[in-house]
């Protein structure tokens, strides 16, 4: 695999999700970039828990949609129109309510046009992943 090293920093990368998702600002954050490769927190809150004591499947699938979204843009640049194209997960196990979720996740393979990886979900703290994401995404055409 030819390894590309970030175009964009951690820091590029949180300034442009903070004006493009203001919503997702103080929830959602870029802990590293890396060649290919993001690592995203979600901070939990009482918004992200269900019944059970456990953090909701929607937000674990949001960091790992969100870490992907993170890998490609610090990879490939500012491009706000890069979306999902497919997104399959799977639930391991249950995670903690109380910490926050940690995501890395990698492109396994970058064209032009589609990029394509994995995700992976950790409460924070825990050895043993809570879930693991398998994600496309579409990258517009450059004009």
């Amino acid at each position: 695999m030819i390894e590309r090293h970030p175009v964009l920093s951690a820091e590029e990368v949180q300034a442009f999700l903070d004006e493009v998702f203001p919503q997702q600002r103080g929830i959602l954050g870029v802990e590293a970039m890396g060649a290919m490769t993001a690592t995203a927190r979600m901070r939990i809150d009482d918004s992200h828990l269900r019944p059970g004591g456990t953090v909701s499947g929607p937000s674990m699938f949001t960091v790992a949609d969100c870490a992907f979204y993170m890998a490609v843009l610090g990879t490939i640049g500012r491009q706000a129109l890069t979306v999902t194209t497919n997104l399959n997960i799977n639930f391991l196990r249950k995670p903690a309510a109380e910490t926050d979720l940690l995501c890395e996740a990698r492109i396994l393979k970058l064209g032009k046009l589609l990029a394509t990886g994995d995700a992976t979900v950790w409460s924070e703290g825990q050895d043993e992943p809570v879930a693991h994401a398998t994600v496309t995404y579409a990258i517009p055409p450059k004009r």
